[in-house]
């Protein structure tokens, strides 16, 4: 029997193939979007899972109160590793220190490669759980050995067993590799990390000398991996207090706050927002599940309506059925039947379709996903997901159908009526509701993103390259290799910076300025810099001046920005002593705010001061008057001859700043695909309802060009139907995206307005798409003989 339930369907398809094409290819589109979907999904929910002890590791942060506002940070300073150890020691199974990410050369032999990775206690390794394809992870313990990447101890040795062999770091430092382990995944927080080296060495390097007694020196990281009888809630309610009773009175009114936060929420709980945790990346993980269960919907709505709308040509049919003794629930298994074909069929092309969409989908959401070929639950969700998208479309269909009265089918006296036309209407408006919300939301996106791009940056970025200091060579000879690079005629400045124009990598909190409130608790960003500086970034004054050479107090000196100067409350900042940790510095001038963080937040006070020591970053303009790679020829040359073991490596501003809209850029780029599939399958299921439609009217519309109605009459007749549950769609959609743009858009101190534009242009636009979809059909019966309709009459 159910052979024959499938042997009448698949003959049903082949009889009407246009119908049967706009099911499968409907379906097929929404299946293979809901996958792609899937994947990135997954992917995004089992990040960090790589780790064995994914759910009892977590890493210490701090909430610390700033000007009103509470800050959440992730560095902590090196007392609290300590205290922890010390007195919940109890509580935790292993307890990492780790340094920033950091970017060193590695040398073998002729080889100078530069990696970037991290100097980690040596429990890190049990922390995230590495596995060793060579030596030990133990060997950390030696402040002279180092862990290394599969792809690294390749790279550098030809072979990944390179257990014992000696690299050299920066051209200083020698260490043994004691172990390669397996590349990290790249869904995992410490994907790329090239190198684990040890904290031993680290700590005690040059530089890096910090005071075991410092609560305030907020430079390092700390990881945890609990103990297995220990809550983590609990634990993080009773560590909270550890900083605030052991740092000094005057630094209390920062009320800092210890916690734990756990591996889990690292990627996709990482915004906080006045001490709370108010989401992340998760936001996107249900805007595009959403998108998919949409698309997959409207695909399914597509279905419905073709079937329900066929109805009247399949009635006498199912009466025939009925009269000579077939059941109901026989009827409903036929359809059924029919409906898990086509929901199969269409599973087979949207792999297909997912396989060849894959690339573009990749290089769009910035991971390199596959499919599942071998995992058995990608295999199982898929047939599932067929099935169950198979029954919900053909449920309607099914049970609709089955109900007809055969002698009221067989005597000619059924009509569906406009109740039956009732439902498709309703999922008319809901197919052109998500495809609205989809559009507008995509224009919106564009719009924020624009205008924060457009955002004045206080410094100019044209020409504009940041060259990344691995070691102190350049600045040991800075005033010689200057003076090389001008004299070359393709700089027009150089200078060294203790961070890039486009990110502050210092901050501090001990500031402090005739006239402040000794409650008050102000951050501020802490840049040093190098005499040339301003020139170099394209300063732009509103007081005072610039760091001079001709002036030999300017290394006592400090340059302030507009917010700085606001925070302050200064009315005359230009000669204010400014009290910086044990610094007095005097302010020479106020310059405007350089966007230097997130274009979409407001800009935090800054200070710029001449640092003292060698500094990370070195700032370099390119001279308008010479080509970009002619420049760059001369530079990397330069740059070789002062420090000949480093490879040369730079990043321009403008690179650096455009990555600041990936994750909008990426997100707007999604929704603007997704919902041009939104509208194709809209189309595709109205232009079938339109051939189905004017199908059933061909007789009627006969009569009416015979009774002297014009073609203009008989399009404007037929496309009304069509439009107007489009105009309803409007009429929903309208508020709802104006309600959800507007809550996104708040979650940016810096946005874009909502104008009235966005909503009339999607509106129209539907409108148009609708007419065109239709009027194919619409003028192609409004201008037949209507002889040939009416012959039979």
């Amino acid at each position: 029997m159910i052979k024959n339930y499938f042997k009448i369907a698949w003959r049903n398809l082949i009889k009407n193939k246009v119908s049967a094409m706009i099911n499968i290819g409907g379906l097929a589109i929404g299946m293979a979007v809901a996958m792609l979907i899937g994947l990135w999904i997954y992917d995004e929910l089992t990040f960090d899972q790589y780790h064995d002890n994914y759910d009892r590791v977590a890493q210490v942060m701090q909430h610390e109160t700033f000007s009103g506002s509470i800050n959440t940070g992730t560095a902590v300073s090196l007392p609290v590793e300590a205290e922890l150890r010390k007195s919940y020691g109890a509580d935790f199974k292993h307890i990492a220190l780790s340094s920033w990410p950091e970017k060193h050369v590695f040398s073998t032999g002729d080889k100078n490669i530069s990696y970037e990775g991290r100097f980690m206690g040596d429990e890190a390794p049990a922390i995230f759980s590495l596995r060793m394809l060579n030596g030990s992870a133990s060997g950390l313990k030696d402040p002279s050995a180092i862990l290394l990447s599969q792809t690294a101890a390749a790279a550098m040795f030809g072979i990944t067993n390179a257990v014992g062999k000696v690299i050299k770091i920066d051209n200083k430092a020698v260490f043994k590799v004691a172990g390669v382990y397996e590349d990290l995944p790249e869904n995992t927080t410490l994907h790329g990390m090239a190198y684990m080296g040890s904290w031993d060495y680290y700590i005690h390097a040059p530089g890096n000398e910090r005071s075991p007694t410092n609560w305030g020196d907020n430079s390092l990281f700390v990881f945890v991996q609990l103990a297995d009888q220990a809550n983590l809630a609990a634990l993080s309610a009773k560590i909270a207090d550890i900083k605030l009773r052991n740092m000094p009175l005057e630094d209390k009114k920062f009320k800092p706050v210890i916690f734990l936060q756990p591996m889990a929420k690292w990627h996709l709980y990482s915004d906080f927002k006045d001490g709370i945790n108010t989401g992340g990346a998760i936001q996107y993980v249900w805007l595009f599940g959403l998108i998919g269960v949409f698309i997959l919907i409207l695909a399914c709505i597509n279905f419905m309506n073709l079937s329900t709308a066929r109805s009247e040509r399949r009635a006498k049919e199912v009466g025939i059925r009925k009269a000579v003794g077939s059941l109901r629930g026989q009827l409903i298994k036929q359809f059924y039947c029919e409906s898990l074909l086509t929901a199969a069929i269409a599973f087979v092309f949207s792999i297909l379709l997912a396989v060849l969409a894959m690339p573009w989908f990749n290089d769009i959401a910035g991971k390199h996903l596959t499919l599942l070929w071998s995992n058995p639950l990608f295999w199982v969700t898929g047939i599932g997901f067929a099935l169950f998208t198979g029954v919900i479309a053909g449920s309607y269909p099914a049970l609709y159908l089955s109900s007809f009265n055969p002698i009221k089918v067989l005597k000619g006296n059924f009509k569906a009526g406009r109740a039956a036309a009732l439902p498709r209407r309703i999922l008319v408006v809901g197919q052109f509701t998500v495809s609205m919300l989809l559009i507008i939301g995509t224009i919106v996106v564009y719009q924020q993103i624009q205008f924060a791009r457009n955002r004045p940056v206080g410094y100019n970025r044209n020409g504009l390259v940041n060259i990344e200091v691995t070691n102190d060579d350049l600045h040991r000879q800075f005033a010689a290799f200057s003076d090389d690079l001008l004299k070359s005629g393709a700089v027009s400045a150089v200078a060294e910076s203790s961070s890039p124009v486009t990110a502050v990598n210092n901050n501090r909190g001990d500031i402090s300025w005739q006239g402040k409130d000794p409650a008050m608790a102000a951050f501020f960003g802490n840049i040093h810099i190098s005499m040339g500086y301003g020139k170099a970034v394209g300063w732009r004054f509103t007081a005072g001046r610039d760091f001079s050479t001709q002036t030999m107090t300017d290394s006592s000196a400090i340059v302030l920005n507009q917010t700085a100067v606001k925070t302050m409350s200064l009315s005359n900042p230009v000669g204010q002593i400014i009290q910086v940790g044990k610094r007095s510095l005097t302010v020479i001038g106020v310059i405007k705010d350089m966007v230097m963080e997130s274009p979409y937040e407001e800009v935090k006070p800054m200070l710029f001061a001449i640092g003292r020591g060698p500094l990370e970053d070195v700032i370099i303009r390119i001279n308008p008057a010479t080509s970009t790679h002619r420049a760059l020829t001369k530079i990397a040359a330069i740059c070789k001859t002062y420090s000949p073991s480093v490879p040369f490596s730079y990043r321009f501003a403008d690179d650096d700043y455009a990555k600041k809209f990936g994750n909008e850029e990426r997100v707007g780029k999604l929704a603007d695909s997704f919902a041009l599939l939104a509208i194709l399958i809209s189309c595709i299921g109205l232009f079938g309802m339109a051939s189905y439609t004017v199908e059933q009217r061909v007789k009627e519309i006969g009569v009416r060009k015979v009774l002297g109605a014009s073609v203009f009459k008989l399009w404007s007749t037929m496309s009304t139907d069509f439009v107007r549950p489009v105009v309803i769609a409007i009429l929903v959609a309208t508020p709802l995206a104006y309600y959800l743009m507007y809550r996104w858009l708040q979650h940016y101190a810096y946005h874009t307005t909502l104008s009235w534009w966005i909503f009339a242009a999607t509106a129209l636009g539907s409108v148009l798409l609708t007419l065109i979809t239709v009027s194919y059909q619409s003028i192609k019966t409004a201008v037949a003989n209507p002889v040939r309709s009416l012959r039979s009459e």
